[in-house]
């Protein structure tokens, strides 16, 4: 194990795994009160060797960035999709081509979310260690305990890849894995704001048009001082203070003040940037805003011939239901709002000829 704390000895380390097509990776990050991840450490392993590098250190991160961005290296990581935006922040790069060890055994019918842990005793008959989970791993210099267990994070992903690889090309569903790590991949790239993210809360059903576009304005605030301030969103805006905030036009800034004052977590200092956006007019680009309509009944029993239905050919094909598709992907379906992104290519191809007489 070696710890790599200059860009010099990153490039030596890079140098000697020139030949190897397959890296191990993981991280250490931090996030509980930043809108961004903070990432701390990053974990290597190839050729038998395992190297934990500090991207805290100037130079390492661009260093880095050349790896991630191989194509002609795949790399092995657990459960990835946080990572990803971890060093997406962290290196201004993504890990790419992808095999995510986790999907990969769900995929091989091994289990569904399996963690790291679980995965390496079932596939390698090790049991390893969780003492370090809650670390700190911003400090310097990190414990000789902080360091074996970052090491054990990427030591074992190598025999687990080979493991998984075989049962996926056995059962010919590399390409299933191929697709969703791809996916998770530009997924983590795609740093835009979500332009209707009043479209994600719930309860703005329960406002009508003029609330909806009150509560847009709220929430795209809250996602610029958000990513300014480095802040999570729920500290800037909390989404019931948004709705409550939205449910009606206020006559005054002291009814504002009073709303404010009301709710434990609002936020007061903003109130004169709250009150100019809950008074401006409504703009042409707010007109034809997508609405959030209160749910429709459903129709419990073709919803449940449906989940049954993918339940059977779950258990057919041997992965868990959870995999092949969720029930709010069901509900979209059965609402007729057309088969969702997140289950086109080989979900759709399976699911379609099973479900669509259900939704005849």
């Amino acid at each position: 194990m070696q710890w790599i704390a200059t860009p010099e000895a990153l490039d030596a380390r890079l140098s000697s795994w020139a030949d190897e097509r397959v890296v191990a990776m993981d991280t250490e990050f931090l996030r509980e009160r930043t809108y961004y991840p903070k990432l701390a450490l990053v974990q290597l392993a190839a050729g038998g060797e395992i190297a934990l590098v500090d991207p805290l250190v100037p130079g390492i991160p661009e260093r880095l960035a050349l790896l991630l961005e191989d194509s002609s290296v795949t790399k092995l990581m657990h459960s990835a999709s946080e990572d990803l935006q971890a060093l997406a922040r962290g290196c201004g790069a993504v890990p790419a081509p992808l095999f995510d060890t986790q999907v990969a055994a769900a995929m091989a019918g091994l289990g569904a979310g399996l963690s790291y842990q679980k995965l390496v005793e079932q596939l390698c008959g090790h049991v390893l260690e969780k003492g370090e989970t809650r670390s700190d791993w911003l400090r310097r210099p990190l414990s000789d305990s902080q360091l074996h267990y970052a090491a054990d994070d990427v030591r074992h992903l190598h025999a687990m890849h080979a493991d998984l690889q075989s049962r996926l090309l056995a059962l010919g569903r590399l390409d299933w894995l191929d697709s969703d790590s791809a996916r998770a991949v530009r997924n983590a790239r795609d740093d835009a704001e979500d332009p209707n993210p009043q479209l994600a809360i719930r309860s703005a059903s329960s406002l009508d048009a003029d609330g909806q576009r009150r509560l847009r304005r709220l929430l795209r605030w809250r996602e610029a001082e958000a990513r300014h301030s480095d802040r999570p969103r729920g500290w800037v805006l909390d989404n019931d203070v948004a709705v409550a905030l939205s449910r009606r036009p206020l006559d005054s800034f002291d009814r504002l003040d009073a709303l404010l004052d009301a709710q434990p977590k609002a936020p007061r200092r903003a109130r004169r940037d709250l009150w100019d956006l809950l008074q401006a007019p409504v703009a042409e680009e707010e007109r034809d805003l997508p609405l959030l309509r209160a749910a429709e009944p459903v129709d419990k029993q073709r919803l449940r011939q449906m989940q049954d239905a993918v339940a059977a050919l779950a258990a057919a094909l041997g992965i868990p239901d959870g995999l092949l598709c969720a029930r709010k992907h069901l509900e979209t379906l059965l609402d007729g709002r057309g088969w969702p992104n997140a289950l086109a290519g080989w979900r759709r191809s399976l699911l379609e000829p099973v479900l669509a007489p259900l939704l005849a």
